[in-house]
């Protein structure tokens, strides 16, 4: 049996948490910016995903006015930063509402390297780091998504394997309902199949 759920009778609260725990996993943009008085910013957000691929957009949203919305406003640049869980810690802490002013890269200790093709720093312990420039925001509701064009995309040779990156290696983590966090469990590898393979029904 089936419970019924009617988003206005729940509220917006009680539904984002129902939300959110039925849509997993989902995957972790670890956003830097720079604010404009150059305070670098460090944030997760895990509303994120590929928007279109050519020209390569990546998009993340921001649940309402977050340090990284107002920074890639001013400052029309950020990084996605790849989340191994290898960094949960890290990641985490850099939820914290932290004031504007109060860089999270300094706060919590993680050490930044520069980006080729944009201001905002890079996660030197990040295996992949996506720098983009905006291409657009979208105001949804209580959100903001923000379209960054992928300008440059630096990945460590360690986690490559046959020209690509490699899942094992990688090990992304990824949010799941309430405080809950997954990681990579059993992988399977299975092509599609062309209309004409397809088996009979």
């Amino acid at each position: 049996m089936r419970v019924d759920h009617d988003p206005e009778a729940l509220g917006a609260g009680a539904f984002y948490r129902l939300l959110t725990a039925v849509v997993v996993p989902r995957p972790i943009a670890w956003v830097s910016t720079l604010a404009a008085d150059g305070t670098a910013n460090l944030a997760p957000h895990s509303f994120f995903t590929v928007a279109c691929t050519d020209p390569p957009i990546v998009q993340f949203t921001s649940v309402g006015r977050k340090d990284s919305l107002r920074n890639v406003e001013a400052t029309g640049e950020f990084v996605v930063n790849f989340a191994p869980e290898k960094l949960l810690g890290q990641i985490n802490v850099t939820a914290t509402d932290f004031p504007a002013h109060e860089g999270e890269f300094d706060a919590v200790g993680i050490e930044q390297e520069a980006s080729l093709r944009v201001r905002p720093p890079r996660v030197a312990d990040s295996p992949v780091a996506l720098e983009c420039r905006l291409h657009s925001t979208v105001v949804v509701g209580d959100c903001t998504l923000v379209l960054g064009e992928v300008v440059h995309a630096a990945v460590h040779e360690g986690v490559v394997v046959d020209g690509r990156p490699d899942i094992r290696r990688l090990r992304p983590l990824s949010r799941l309902g309430g405080n809950e966090w997954g990681t990579v469990g059993e992988i399977h590898d299975l092509a599609r199949i062309a209309y004409r393979d397809r088996p009979p029904s």
